[in-house]
């Protein structure tokens, strides 16, 4: 998980404008000649930001939307435009460009995770799909295909619900592992709430999962809880 990294920086005035800052302590100059593991989030998103206002600097700007988000980046990532757009000083262009940086790195995380096509544990599928569905505000249910040898063939989203649940609809997960061949099946949901513990629900659904993969000669391997603070295994706990 991500937290709010802090790094000392000089204070100024929140009205004074970057441009009077010492040259060392401005974010894009800074960057460039300490790199980027000298600035503080508030200072990268002072970039992104590209100016401040009459009253606010863009670094200021920059740890109100922080505040907005409890000073937590995971958190920051759920913020819908609308949402950094309430703090005075922020328009459409500058909530736009954050949320797609944000974007941006959601989707890098993604890509890293799939240069690990072999999937042995529970810790390797919350890995793998973390940055899909972590921290997102409503329920997805997920499903992983793999061969016989744990290889991952594909993933996806089934089915999207509201905040507390979402359905599942047995003949769509079957139907698509039977069309890819697969012989395992890992499944996945996230919970917006952070509950780390399954619903009597959950429990249901997998145990019907269960029986109907049974049949078709289709392993569940696992059923994972997805949230932006870990995540359970059905199969870790001996539910599987």
């Amino acid at each position: 998980m991500m937290h709010l990294s802090i790094f000392h920086m000089t204070t100024y005035p929140t009205s004074l404008s970057i441009k009077s800052w010492a040259q060392e302590d401005r974010p894009r100059e800074k960057l460039l000649n300490k790199g980027k593991a000298s600035l503080s989030d508030t200072e990268l998103i002072a970039i992104l930001l590209g100016s401040g206002t009459k009253r606010y600097s863009a670094v200021e700007l920059a740890r109100q939307i922080l505040a907005l988000a409890d000073n937590n980046l995971i958190q920051l990532g759920q913020l819908s435009i609308n949402k950094i757009m309430q703090i005075k000083g922020i328009g459409e262009a500058k909530a736009v460009s954050l949320y797609s940086a944000l974007e941006l790195g959601r989707r890098r995380q993604k890509q890293e995770a799939l240069t690990r096509i072999n999937i042995t544990s529970s810790k390797q599928a919350y890995t793998l799909l973390s940055p899909c569905i972590a921290d997102l505000s409503h329920e997805e249910f997920w499903a992983i295909l793999l061969n016989r040898k744990g290889d991952v063939l594909k993933y996806k989203c089934l089915t999207t619900g509201g905040f507390s649940s979402t359905v599942v609809d047995p003949r769509q997960i079957f139907s698509w592992a039977l069309s890819e061949n697969a012989s395992r099946i890992i499944l996945a949901h996230n919970h917006p709430d952070s509950t780390l513990f399954p619903s009597e629900q959950d429990i249901q659904i997998t145990k019907t999962l269960i029986e109907a993969g049974k049949f078709l000669n289709i392993l569940i391997q696992d059923h994972i809880i997805v949230t932006d603070r870990g995540f359970f295994s059905f199969s870790d706990k001996g539910l599987i």
